[in-house]
C-alpha cells in the first residue's frame, strides 16, 4: 500500500509518500503527478521519501523520471538514500527488486511426482 499526500504550498509542491512504492501503487502516482505536474510544470516539487518502506524497480524508474522533471527529495534510511544517490549520479543500481515474479529469469526444474 502506498499513501500519497500532496500540497500546493507558497514554496511550490510538496509529495509525502508513506509505504511501499511497488507495483500498481507506481503507475497511480505516476498518473497523479502527471495530472499535477500539467498545472504548475515549473513549480518546486520536493517528494519525501522518509516514510516509504520498499521502493521495487518500476519505482526506482519512476523516481527517476520525476528527478528528471525536476523534483528534488528528502529521504532517510540507507536504502533510500542510496536510491536517491544512484539516481542523482546516474548509476544503474546491480541489485534490482520486483514485486511481480520472484522468480523471474529462472529455469524451472520439473519435480518428480509422487507414485510415477
Amino acid at each position: 500500500m502506498l499513501r500519497v499526500a500532496y500540497s500546493d504550498t507558497a514554496d511550490g509542491q510538496c509529495w509525502t509518500l508513506c509505504g511501499r512504492l511497488a507495483g500498481a501503487w507506481v503507475g497511480e502516482l505516476r498518473s497523479l503527478w502527471i495530472l499535477v505536474r500539467k498545472r504548475a510544470p515549473r513549480a518546486r516539487a520536493l517528494v519525501d521519501l522518509k516514510e516509504v518502506t520498499f521502493i521495487d524497480e518500476s519505482g526506482e524508474k519512476l523516481l527517476a523520471e520525476m528527478e528528471l522533471s525536476g523534483a528534488e527529495f528528502v529521504a532517510t534510511g540507507v536504502e533510500n538514500k542510496h536510491v536517491i544517490a544512484s539516481l542523482r549520479n546516474g548509476v544503474s543500481r546491480p541489485l534490482r527488486r520486483t514485486l511481480e515474479d520472484p522468480s523471474a529469469g529462472r529455469e524451472e526444474v520439473a519435480q518428480p511426482r509422487g507414485g510415477e
